[in-house]
Protein backbone atom coordinates (compact mmCIF):
# COMPACT_ATOMS: atom_id res chain seq x y z
CA UNK A 1 0.00 0.00 0.00
CA UNK A 2 2.69 2.39 0.62
CA UNK A 3 4.39 1.65 -2.42
CA UNK A 4 1.34 2.54 -4.13
CA UNK A 5 1.05 5.42 -2.27
CA UNK A 6 4.33 6.41 -3.07
CA UNK A 7 4.10 6.16 -7.05
CA UNK A 8 1.43 7.75 -7.06
CA UNK A 9 3.39 10.60 -5.18
CA UNK A 10 6.05 10.61 -7.70
CA UNK A 11 3.85 10.72 -10.41
CA UNK A 12 2.47 13.96 -9.40
CA UNK A 13 5.28 15.57 -8.48
CA UNK A 14 6.46 14.80 -12.12
CA UNK A 15 3.95 17.89 -13.40
CA UNK A 16 5.93 20.37 -12.68
CA UNK A 17 3.11 23.19 -13.40
CA UNK A 18 0.96 21.12 -11.06
CA UNK A 19 3.71 20.80 -8.37
CA UNK A 20 4.35 24.66 -8.51
CA UNK A 21 0.29 25.30 -8.11
CA UNK A 22 0.03 22.65 -5.00
CA UNK A 23 3.20 24.42 -3.52
CA UNK A 24 1.94 28.23 -3.90
CA UNK A 25 -1.44 26.73 -2.15
CA UNK A 26 0.36 25.60 0.72
CA UNK A 27 2.02 28.55 0.95
CA UNK A 28 -1.03 30.78 1.20
CA UNK A 29 -2.20 28.24 3.71
CA UNK A 30 0.51 28.50 6.01
CA UNK A 31 0.97 32.50 5.34
CA UNK A 32 -3.37 32.77 6.46
CA UNK A 33 -2.67 30.36 9.36
CA UNK A 34 -0.63 32.16 11.04
CA UNK A 35 -2.40 35.28 10.68
CA UNK A 36 -2.06 37.91 13.18
CA UNK A 37 1.45 36.76 14.02
CA UNK A 38 2.96 37.79 11.18
CA UNK A 39 0.59 40.48 10.13
CA UNK A 40 2.24 44.31 10.25
CA UNK A 41 -1.07 45.41 11.42
CA UNK A 42 -2.08 42.52 14.08
CA UNK A 43 -5.39 44.32 15.48
CA UNK A 44 -8.75 42.53 14.48
CA UNK A 45 -9.80 42.26 11.18
CA UNK A 46 -6.40 44.38 10.16
CA UNK A 47 -8.49 47.08 10.91
CA UNK A 48 -6.08 50.22 11.79
CA UNK A 49 -6.84 53.57 10.36
CA UNK A 50 -4.39 56.78 9.49
CA UNK A 51 -6.40 58.79 7.10
CA UNK A 52 -3.61 61.04 6.79
CA UNK A 53 -1.72 58.20 4.82
CA UNK A 54 -4.63 56.69 2.88
CA UNK A 55 -3.48 55.87 -0.92
CA UNK A 56 0.03 55.71 -0.32
CA UNK A 57 2.18 53.57 -2.84
CA UNK A 58 3.78 49.64 -2.19
CA UNK A 59 7.11 50.73 -0.26
CA UNK A 60 6.09 53.76 1.70
CA UNK A 61 7.15 54.36 4.99
CA UNK A 62 6.20 56.97 7.88
CA UNK A 63 7.13 57.80 11.31
CA UNK A 64 4.89 57.39 14.06
CA UNK A 65 4.38 58.26 17.18
CA UNK A 66 2.99 55.51 19.83
CA UNK A 67 0.52 57.30 22.63
CA UNK A 68 -0.40 54.98 25.28
CA UNK A 69 -4.11 54.09 25.11
CA UNK A 70 -5.49 54.29 28.93
CA UNK A 71 -7.21 52.02 29.55
CA UNK A 72 -4.57 49.71 27.86
CA UNK A 73 -6.84 46.49 26.05
CA UNK A 74 -5.71 43.44 28.03
CA UNK A 75 -3.06 41.23 26.46
CA UNK A 76 -3.90 38.04 24.53
CA UNK A 77 -2.52 34.76 24.45
CA UNK A 78 -0.64 33.57 21.73
CA UNK A 79 -3.15 31.62 19.88
CA UNK A 80 -6.17 33.88 20.74
CA UNK A 81 -4.19 36.45 19.01
CA UNK A 82 -3.48 34.16 15.87
CA UNK A 83 -7.21 33.43 15.29
CA UNK A 84 -7.98 36.91 16.14
CA UNK A 85 -5.87 39.55 16.74
CA UNK A 86 -4.86 41.73 19.31
CA UNK A 87 -6.49 45.18 20.23
CA UNK A 88 -3.74 47.79 19.93
CA UNK A 89 -2.62 49.25 23.61
CA UNK A 90 -1.66 52.59 21.01
CA UNK A 91 -2.81 55.21 19.36
CA UNK A 92 -0.49 55.82 15.93
CA UNK A 93 -0.19 59.74 14.92
CA UNK A 94 2.03 60.38 11.33
CA UNK A 95 4.93 62.91 12.02
CA UNK A 96 7.43 64.55 9.50
CA UNK A 97 9.45 66.18 12.12
CA UNK A 98 9.68 65.92 16.28
CA UNK A 99 12.24 67.24 19.02
CA UNK A 100 12.10 67.20 22.85
CA UNK A 101 12.55 69.35 25.47
CA UNK A 102 12.44 69.00 28.68
CA UNK A 103 8.50 68.90 29.52
CA UNK A 104 7.04 67.88 26.11
CA UNK A 105 7.69 65.73 22.88
CA UNK A 106 7.27 68.47 19.96
CA UNK A 107 5.63 67.70 16.58
CA UNK A 108 4.80 68.41 13.41
CA UNK A 109 1.90 65.75 12.50
CA UNK A 110 2.07 64.64 8.79
CA UNK A 111 -1.19 65.81 6.83
CA UNK A 112 -0.83 63.80 4.02
CA UNK A 113 0.73 64.42 0.01
CA UNK A 114 3.98 65.66 1.39
CA UNK A 115 1.74 68.24 3.94
CA UNK A 116 3.12 69.06 7.39
CA UNK A 117 0.62 70.80 10.23
CA UNK A 118 1.82 72.60 12.85
CA UNK A 119 3.46 72.05 15.96
CA UNK A 120 1.68 70.30 18.42
CA UNK A 121 3.24 69.13 22.41
CA UNK A 122 2.09 65.87 23.95
CA UNK A 123 3.80 65.82 27.62
CA UNK A 124 6.81 63.48 28.12
CA UNK A 125 4.73 62.18 31.12
CA UNK A 126 2.09 60.79 29.23
CA UNK A 127 4.87 57.87 28.18
CA UNK A 128 4.43 56.31 31.28
CA UNK A 129 6.90 58.09 32.58
CA UNK A 130 9.59 57.04 30.40
CA UNK A 131 13.08 58.94 30.03
CA UNK A 132 13.42 60.53 26.40
CA UNK A 133 15.90 58.00 25.63
CA UNK A 134 13.09 55.22 26.35
CA UNK A 135 10.33 57.23 24.54
CA UNK A 136 12.38 58.01 21.53
CA UNK A 137 13.67 53.69 21.74
CA UNK A 138 10.11 52.66 21.80
CA UNK A 139 7.34 55.09 20.75
CA UNK A 140 9.22 56.68 17.93
CA UNK A 141 8.76 53.71 15.24
CA UNK A 142 8.75 53.94 11.66
CA UNK A 143 6.28 51.69 9.69
CA UNK A 144 7.13 50.28 5.83
CA UNK A 145 3.74 49.51 4.22
CA UNK A 146 5.29 46.89 1.63
CA UNK A 147 2.21 46.99 -0.48
CA UNK A 148 0.77 50.55 0.49
CA UNK A 149 -2.44 51.67 1.86
CA UNK A 150 -5.87 51.60 1.38
CA UNK A 151 -8.55 54.33 1.44
CA UNK A 152 -9.04 54.28 5.29
CA UNK A 153 -4.81 54.33 5.25
CA UNK A 154 -4.89 50.33 6.53
CA UNK A 155 -2.23 48.27 5.83
CA UNK A 156 -2.67 46.20 2.51
CA UNK A 157 -0.02 43.72 3.15
CA UNK A 158 -2.21 43.14 6.29
CA UNK A 159 -5.82 42.89 4.76
CA UNK A 160 -4.42 40.77 1.65
CA UNK A 161 -2.91 38.08 4.08
CA UNK A 162 -5.86 37.70 6.21
CA UNK A 163 -8.54 38.21 3.49
CA UNK A 164 -7.02 34.75 1.95
CA UNK A 165 -8.02 33.22 5.12
CA UNK A 166 -11.69 34.17 4.68
CA UNK A 167 -11.08 32.70 1.26
CA UNK A 168 -9.72 29.41 1.82
CA UNK A 169 -12.12 29.00 5.02
CA UNK A 170 -15.12 30.10 2.42
CA UNK A 171 -13.50 27.54 -0.05
CA UNK A 172 -13.22 24.42 2.41
CA UNK A 173 -16.49 24.73 3.72
CA UNK A 174 -18.24 25.02 0.41
CA UNK A 175 -16.44 22.00 -0.90
CA UNK A 176 -17.10 19.90 2.53
CA UNK A 177 -21.04 20.80 2.16
CA UNK A 178 -20.85 19.97 -1.54
CA UNK A 179 -19.56 17.10 -0.75
CA UNK A 180 -21.68 15.90 1.89
CA UNK A 181 -25.07 16.24 -0.48
CA UNK A 182 -23.27 15.45 -3.36
CA UNK A 183 -22.03 11.80 -2.31
CA UNK A 184 -25.36 11.51 -0.54
CA UNK A 185 -27.43 11.85 -3.06
CA UNK A 186 -25.44 10.80 -5.98
CA UNK A 187 -24.67 7.64 -4.75
CA UNK A 188 -28.33 7.16 -3.58
CA UNK A 189 -29.35 7.74 -7.21
CA UNK A 190 -26.82 5.27 -9.00
CA UNK A 191 -27.07 2.71 -6.00
CA UNK A 192 -30.74 2.57 -5.88
CA UNK A 193 -32.18 4.11 -9.39
CA UNK A 194 -35.65 4.01 -10.13
CA UNK A 195 -38.16 6.38 -8.49
CA UNK A 196 -35.48 7.37 -6.36
CA UNK A 197 -33.20 8.19 -9.18
CA UNK A 198 -35.76 10.05 -11.26
CA UNK A 199 -36.28 12.26 -8.56
CA UNK A 200 -33.18 13.09 -7.17
CA UNK A 201 -32.12 13.59 -11.47
CA UNK A 202 -35.15 15.90 -11.80
CA UNK A 203 -33.78 18.33 -8.90
CA UNK A 204 -30.01 18.08 -10.52
CA UNK A 205 -31.24 19.26 -13.03
CA UNK A 206 -33.29 22.04 -11.81
CA UNK A 207 -30.64 23.15 -9.86
CA UNK A 208 -28.14 22.51 -12.53
CA UNK A 209 -30.20 24.91 -14.93
CA UNK A 210 -29.36 28.07 -12.28
CA UNK A 211 -26.44 30.36 -13.10
CA UNK A 212 -24.34 29.60 -10.25
CA UNK A 213 -23.86 32.84 -9.19
CA UNK A 214 -27.47 33.97 -9.21
CA UNK A 215 -28.40 30.94 -7.33
CA UNK A 216 -25.74 31.93 -4.54
CA UNK A 217 -27.28 35.30 -4.56
CA UNK A 218 -31.02 33.65 -3.84
CA UNK A 219 -29.58 31.62 -0.96
CA UNK A 220 -27.39 34.69 0.10
CA UNK A 221 -31.28 37.16 0.39
CA UNK A 222 -32.64 33.96 2.14
CA UNK A 223 -29.99 33.46 4.54
CA UNK A 224 -29.35 37.18 5.44
CA UNK A 225 -25.82 38.89 4.86
CA UNK A 226 -23.08 37.62 6.90
CA UNK A 227 -19.57 35.46 7.27
CA UNK A 228 -20.96 31.77 7.93
CA UNK A 229 -23.93 32.84 5.23
CA UNK A 230 -21.61 32.38 3.19
CA UNK A 231 -20.63 29.01 3.56
CA UNK A 232 -23.84 27.52 3.26
CA UNK A 233 -24.44 29.48 -0.04
CA UNK A 234 -21.51 28.89 -1.95
CA UNK A 235 -21.81 25.24 -0.60
CA UNK A 236 -25.19 24.65 -1.75
CA UNK A 237 -24.76 26.02 -5.00
CA UNK A 238 -21.74 23.15 -5.84
CA UNK A 239 -22.86 19.96 -4.76
CA UNK A 240 -25.12 18.96 -8.80
CA UNK A 241 -21.63 18.71 -9.93
CA UNK A 242 -20.31 15.98 -7.44
CA UNK A 243 -24.05 14.35 -7.22
CA UNK A 244 -23.53 13.97 -11.12
CA UNK A 245 -20.33 12.78 -11.23
CA UNK A 246 -21.01 10.22 -8.22
CA UNK A 247 -23.84 9.15 -9.71
CA UNK A 248 -22.26 8.17 -12.84
CA UNK A 249 -19.55 6.51 -11.14
CA UNK A 250 -21.97 4.54 -8.79
CA UNK A 251 -23.45 3.52 -11.83
CA UNK A 252 -20.79 1.65 -13.73
CA UNK A 253 -19.92 0.25 -10.17
CA UNK A 254 -22.84 -1.46 -8.38
CA UNK A 255 -23.27 -4.74 -10.59
CA UNK A 256 -19.77 -5.59 -10.10
CA UNK A 257 -18.91 -9.26 -8.99
CA UNK A 258 -17.34 -7.54 -6.13
CA UNK A 259 -20.78 -5.77 -4.99
CA UNK A 260 -22.45 -8.82 -5.91
CA UNK A 261 -20.56 -10.81 -3.14
CA UNK A 262 -21.29 -7.80 -0.86
CA UNK A 263 -24.51 -8.54 -1.12
CA UNK A 264 -24.43 -11.83 -0.58
CA UNK A 265 -22.87 -11.38 2.56
CA UNK A 266 -26.00 -9.61 3.86
CA UNK A 267 -24.20 -6.12 4.42
CA UNK A 268 -25.91 -3.14 4.19
CA UNK A 269 -26.51 -1.10 1.56
CA UNK A 270 -25.00 1.88 3.52
CA UNK A 271 -21.86 0.28 4.27
CA UNK A 272 -21.84 -1.47 0.28
CA UNK A 273 -22.10 2.18 -1.06
CA UNK A 274 -19.54 4.07 2.19
CA UNK A 275 -16.99 0.61 1.93
CA UNK A 276 -17.26 -0.83 -0.79
CA UNK A 277 -17.80 1.75 -3.65
CA UNK A 278 -17.12 5.11 -2.52
CA UNK A 279 -13.32 4.48 -1.96
CA UNK A 280 -12.85 2.62 -5.24
CA UNK A 281 -13.87 6.51 -6.88
CA UNK A 282 -12.12 8.45 -4.80
CA UNK A 283 -10.12 9.83 -7.31
CA UNK A 284 -12.72 11.73 -9.58
CA UNK A 285 -14.14 12.88 -6.15
CA UNK A 286 -10.91 14.57 -5.43
CA UNK A 287 -10.63 16.29 -8.97
CA UNK A 288 -13.85 17.77 -8.54
CA UNK A 289 -13.72 18.89 -5.03
CA UNK A 290 -10.17 20.59 -6.36
CA UNK A 291 -12.18 22.41 -9.70
CA UNK A 292 -14.59 23.66 -6.94
CA UNK A 293 -12.33 24.90 -4.40
CA UNK A 294 -11.30 27.59 -7.00
CA UNK A 295 -14.97 27.67 -8.17
CA UNK A 296 -15.93 28.65 -4.48
CA UNK A 297 -13.12 30.83 -4.43
CA UNK A 298 -14.21 32.91 -7.73
CA UNK A 299 -18.03 33.30 -6.26
CA UNK A 300 -16.89 34.37 -2.61
CA UNK A 301 -14.92 37.20 -4.87
CA UNK A 302 -17.98 37.60 -6.78
CA UNK A 303 -20.38 37.73 -3.38
CA UNK A 304 -18.25 39.99 -1.66
CA UNK A 305 -17.56 42.71 -4.81
CA UNK A 306 -21.66 42.87 -4.90
CA UNK A 307 -22.09 43.17 -1.11
CA UNK A 308 -23.43 40.15 -0.08
CA UNK A 309 -20.25 38.30 1.47
CA UNK A 310 -18.81 39.30 4.39
CA UNK A 311 -19.22 42.68 5.88
CA UNK A 312 -17.08 45.30 6.57
CA UNK A 313 -14.79 45.63 8.25
CA UNK A 314 -13.73 42.23 7.63
CA UNK A 315 -10.85 41.50 4.94
CA UNK A 316 -11.84 40.11 1.63
CA UNK A 317 -10.20 39.22 -1.51
CA UNK A 318 -13.50 41.02 -3.43
CA UNK A 319 -14.47 43.52 -0.64
CA UNK A 320 -11.13 45.36 -1.95
CA UNK A 321 -11.75 45.43 -5.48
CA UNK A 322 -15.18 46.75 -4.40
CA UNK A 323 -13.85 49.39 -2.56
CA UNK A 324 -10.83 50.88 -4.81
CA UNK A 325 -11.87 49.70 -8.47
CA UNK A 326 -12.84 53.11 -8.77
CA UNK A 327 -8.82 53.91 -8.44
CA UNK A 328 -7.57 51.97 -11.51
CA UNK A 329 -8.00 54.64 -13.93
CA UNK A 330 -6.07 57.19 -11.68
CA UNK A 331 -2.39 56.52 -10.07
CA UNK A 332 -3.53 54.09 -7.41
CA UNK A 333 -4.62 51.14 -9.36
CA UNK A 334 -2.77 48.24 -7.32
CA UNK A 335 -5.26 48.96 -4.72
CA UNK A 336 -7.59 46.84 -6.77
CA UNK A 337 -5.20 44.94 -8.84
CA UNK A 338 -3.18 43.02 -6.09
CA UNK A 339 -6.65 41.47 -4.18
CA UNK A 340 -7.23 40.71 -8.30
CA UNK A 341 -3.86 39.04 -8.62
CA UNK A 342 -4.67 37.20 -5.59
CA UNK A 343 -7.79 35.30 -6.74
CA UNK A 344 -6.44 34.60 -10.30
CA UNK A 345 -3.24 33.31 -8.78
CA UNK A 346 -5.34 31.19 -6.20
CA UNK A 347 -7.62 30.13 -8.52
CA UNK A 348 -5.02 29.11 -11.26
CA UNK A 349 -2.86 26.74 -8.59
CA UNK A 350 -6.19 25.32 -7.71
CA UNK A 351 -6.91 24.62 -11.56
CA UNK A 352 -3.31 23.08 -11.89
CA UNK A 353 -3.55 20.73 -8.98
CA UNK A 354 -7.08 19.74 -10.92
CA UNK A 355 -5.10 19.16 -13.73
CA UNK A 356 -2.82 17.50 -11.88
CA UNK A 357 -4.67 14.93 -10.05
CA UNK A 358 -6.95 14.68 -13.52
CA UNK A 359 -3.63 13.20 -15.31
CA UNK A 360 -2.97 11.15 -12.13
CA UNK A 361 -6.08 9.39 -11.72
CA UNK A 362 -5.81 9.30 -15.33
CA UNK A 363 -9.42 10.66 -16.00
CA UNK A 364 -9.21 12.55 -19.10
CA UNK A 365 -11.84 10.78 -20.77
CA UNK A 366 -14.30 10.49 -17.72
CA UNK A 367 -17.47 11.57 -18.03
CA UNK A 368 -19.97 12.22 -15.52
CA UNK A 369 -23.18 12.22 -17.78
CA UNK A 370 -24.63 8.48 -17.80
Amino acid sequence: MNKNNNKTWHKFIKNKFSLLGFSFIVLIVLLSFLGYTITPDDSPMANQMNLQINIEKPGSSFTFIKTPKHPKPTEVSFFYKMFFGQPSGFDYVPISTYNFDKQFLNYKEYLGAGEKGEWKHLKINLFDNQSIESIQNNNIVTKTYWLGTDIYGRDLLSRIIIGARISLMVGFMAVVISLILGLSLGASAGYFGGKVDAVISWFMNVVWSLPSLLLVIAISFALGKGFWQVFIAVGLSMWVEVARLVRGQVLSFKNAQFIEAAKSLGYSNLRIIYVHILPNIIGPILVVASSNFASAILLEAGLSFLGFGAQPPMPTWGGMIKEHYGYIIIDAAFLAIIPGLMIMLMVYAFNLVTIGLRDLFDLKSESTDV
